[in-house]
């Protein structure tokens, strides 16, 4: 169990977490975290051991620093707390990356760490590779496996089966431990998910408003995902196989009854994205 710095009772805490990788299209989900962060002056209480959990020839150490005073930052996940005045909590912000081995024992040192924290809630951030198109709303769907959490934040009940990431495994975990588990996910674009999407990460800051019931600072990212939006619109227009298949994912979504706003719809794509991945991807 890592030691978490001397830090006062906390008021109601939520935790909310997410990690780079297989879990995080477009980096939204962490980049999430790390706005709310930055907002926020959430400081740093405690960072897990990376030795204890990742393969250093896939998430390698960076070196950092001037002449003189260069140092290695070994990159792992790392726990924050913020106070914001929007809110009448206090906020626990896990951001790290998804762990090469040993899931179960990272869950449950994630778990250990909300218990001594007093969280009762966790939220659990992911972005998905999906087919919906950039120019509509990003899709944000919210879910659980609990009953009680279902009808307590009016979400849609979970039927996903299938490979899962560390973002599952934690979610499970918790659920489990006997604490309220929710899980929020926005769709990216398939064929714009290589670079980062703040239009997604905004969409996924309004979702979280709706489960905190609060406002949350927006910063920049309205206007970031608008200038998004006309990047991939001009990539789209110069090559005519991409302008086609958004146009009949333009239809598609203009059709349908907002598929982009159910549950399903997203666990469907996120079905459809886990079986494109390589097998040896596939593996936790």
């Amino acid at each position: 169990m890592i030691e978490l710095q001397e830090i006062p009772e906390l008021h109601d805490p939520v935790m909310v977490l997410a990690f780079e990788g297989w879990n995080d299209a477009g980096e939204a989900a962490t980049s999430t975290l790390l706005h709310l962060a930055q907002e926020w002056e959430a400081d740093t209480v405690a960072a897990l051991d990376p030795e204890d959990y990742y393969d250093f020839q896939v998430t390698r150490p960076v070196v950092q620093g001037r002449p003189g005073s260069r140092r290695i930052d070994w990159r792992t996940t790392r726990v924050l707390i913020a106070s914001p005045d929007e809110l009448d909590r206090d906020v626990v912000l896990v951001i790290g990356i998804e762990p090469s081995f040993r899931w179960r024992s990272f869950a449950e040192e994630i778990l250990q760490i909300a218990d001594k924290l007093g969280v009762q809630t966790v939220v659990s951030i992911g972005a998905l590779l999906a087919d919906v198109a950039h120019t509509r709303p990003i899709p944000v769907t919210a879910t659980s496996d609990d009953e009680r959490t279902i009808a307590r934040f009016d979400l849609e009940a979970s039927t996903y089966e299938g490979p899962t990431g560390i973002v599952g495994v934690v979610a499970d975990a918790t659920r489990q431990a006997g604490l309220a588990s929710i899980s929020l996910w926005a769709g990216i674009p398939h064929y714009a998910g290589h670079v980062p999407s703040p239009k997604a990460t905004f969409a996924l800051i309004r979702g979280l408003e709706r489960i905190l019931d609060s406002g949350l600072p927006h910063g920049t990212l309205e206007e970031d995902g608008q200038a998004w939006e006309r990047g991939v619109n001009e990539a789209a227009e110069q090559d005519d196989e991409i302008r086609e298949y958004v146009e009949v994912l333009e239809e598609a979504q203009d059709t349908a009854d907002l598929p982009e706003a159910t549950g399903d719809a997203i666990a469907r794509e996120f079905e459809r994205y886990l079986r494109r991945r390589p097998e040896d991807q596939s593996d936790g």
